[in-house]
């Protein structure tokens, strides 16, 4: 991941390193940097054939940045859910596409924060639920809701 032009801290780097590329004529270097970043191969031509004046916008760089991330870890089931929050939530709201795309924020730690809020927020499975399921014993579930998960998503990302 990142591993050719290194992980940008805005839209503005990659920009700035697109403008380059572009003013050597390095197709390809540009080209290479799209995919690294996740930008499409069409925005990569639009800008090529100027029609557009930027590679990226804040939203396309943010959104970029997950699909690299998510390729790289695989999410399934509930990590994809919350890979999928954070996109609609940089669609939402200009503040989140910023800082998704800030070095040291990623994917992968913010799904950690909502594993540790999980856990320490387990609570007993009620009774009937576990027969339900044919578990006995003690059995602890701590999943945060979509509400939570989109608090602890903002707070990762736009807080400390």
């Amino acid at each position: 991941m990142f591993d050719k032009f290194g992980e940008f801290d805005s839209w503005e780097e990659i920009n700035k390193a697109a403008e380059g590329q572009k003013a050597e004529g390095d197709t390809q270097a540009l080209k290479d940097l799209a995919k690294e970043n996740g930008i499409c191969p069409e925005d990569v031509e639009d800008y090529l054939d100027g029609a557009v004046n930027e590679l990226c916008t804040p939203l396309t760089a943010a959104i970029g940045k997950l699909s690299v991330e998510k390729e790289n870890l695989k999410p399934t089931d509930i990590m994809k859910d919350w890979a999928e929050y954070v996109e609609g939530l940089c669609a939402e709201k200009p503040d989140m596409s910023l800082a998704v795309r800030k070095k040291g924020k990623s994917l992968k730690g913010c799904i950690g924060q909502l594993l540790k809020w999980g856990n320490q927020h387990m609570k007993d499975v009620d009774p009937d639920i576990k027969k339900a399921a044919g578990f006995s014993g003690n059995v602890k579930l701590g999943m945060p809701g979509t509400l939570e998960a989109r608090k602890i998503i903002k707070k990762y990302y736009l807080e400390g």
